[in-house]
């Protein structure tokens, strides 16, 4: 309860300081869309970039015309969180303004589940008051404003976690059903099962029954996307049209995932002033990348405190965005590696422990108005 008030009352503060941020700074470009049909100082803070792309799932489903005609197209986007927020959204009316604040609704009760879940994830590991700590940390990591806003993180957050918290503690049927939704909430879902077929195997009690009964809930978790390449195949004949899709927006995995790190730190280290003034999105591929070369630095140290399910997790997540060589969305993908934020409730310096969330706050308060006043960072 004192989690799921706090994270409440959490979200109500960033929500205000977005409405401030909307208000004293000017919008560095305009958005094509509001939530009510006409600008909304406060409303709109909520639904920028991406929000538009869910809402159009929501509202009239896939069109998956210009993903077979080789443009960009919603199928790239997976399903679990627009058909939530449709529902969701009827429960307010049927005006295209409810069905962003379903999606609104949606992601702030996504929130509070995954920060309970997160503690209850994180005591298998480490005492309650340490417990507390990761929720804190995940709670102002940089890019954890999107918990907030009507995009998907959350709520995959919140059924990655809850997978993990099953598999961990040996309950197979809701293991493989939190799994398969988040598999079919964001196509990064595809990457935990690696780390959950080792979670699985590690569990398991050597007997066959119990060997068969990990095994089907791992085969349950990739259902979701399954489910989801089923349902594209039967519209376009192509089951990874929507991983052609992402190619439109220029993600293009498989490259050399060390590309984006090593060419960032060799300009913050060469030429920091003129990179950082001189380019239209150094500052906003600085905010990206420096959250995905921190995550790459804590993952040697969760891997060897908290075991290789979570090292696979995180490594798997990172090599997915890395590899496409490009910065934008890098600090989003960091936001769901939950294991860097159990493992930082493991560090025994309470004052490096306080000057590392002193830095995500602030970090968080920046992101979250460049994001609010229309910034290119998503």
């Amino acid at each position: 309860m004192r989690i799921a008030a706090a994270a409440v009352l959490f979200r109500l503060f960033s929500a205000l300081l977005a409405f401030l941020a909307n208000v004293v700074f000017p919008d560095y470009q305009r958005e094509p869309f509001t939530m009510w049909g006409t600008p909304n100082l406060f409303w709109d803070t909520f639904t920028r970039y991406d929000s538009g792309w869910y809402f159009g799932i929501a509202r009239t489903g896939y069109d998956v015309g210009p993903a077979v005609a080789g443009g960009r197209s919603n199928i790239a986007f997976f399903p679990v969180y627009p058909l939530l927020m449709r529902y969701v959204g009827r429960l307010f009316g049927r005006a295209p303004g409810d069905v962003y604040l379903g999606g609104i609704v949606v992601a702030w009760l996504s929130f509070v589940g995954a920060m309970i879940a997160l503690y209850y994830l994180a005591r298998l590991d480490v005492p309650g008051p340490r417990a507390s700590r990761a929720v804190l940390a995940a709670t102002v990591f940089p890019f954890a404003f999107f918990f907030g806003v009507a995009y998907s993180e959350s709520t995959f957050l919140l059924f990655t976690i809850a997978s993990f918290y099953f598999f961990r503690t040996g309950r197979w049927l809701p293991a493989g059903l939190c799994g398969a939704v988040a598999t079919a909430a964001r196509v990064n879902g595809i990457f935990m099962l690696p780390a959950l077929a080792w979670v699985a195997w590690r569990r398991a009690e050597p007997t066959r029954q119990e060997q068969i009964k990990a095994a089907a809930a791992v085969a349950f978790a990739a259902s979701g996307c399954a489910a989801y390449c089923l349902f594209v195949y039967r519209e376009t004949g192509d089951p990874l049209i929507w991983a052609k899709a992402l190619q439109r927006w220029g993600y293009y995995p498989g490259g050399r995932p060390w590309t984006v790190p090593v060419t960032l730190l060799h300009a913050l280290l060469t030429h920091p002033y003129a990179f950082l003034s001189d380019g239209r999105m150094a500052p906003y591929d600085t905010l990206n990348g420096v959250a995905a070369i921190a995550s790459l630095a804590a993952l040697p140290f969760v891997w060897h405190r908290l075991g290789a399910g979570y090292g696979l997790f995180m490594l798997a997540n990172l090599w997915l965005p890395l590899s496409s060589g490009q910065f934008e969305g890098l600090g989003r993908y960091c936001a769901v590696l939950f294991p860097a934020f159990i493992w930082l409730a493991t560090l025994r310096s309470r004052f490096v422990f306080d000057a590392v969330i002193v830095v995500f706050a602030t970090l968080y308060t920046l992101c979250l108005a460049l994001f609010t006043n229309v910034h290119p960072l998503f």
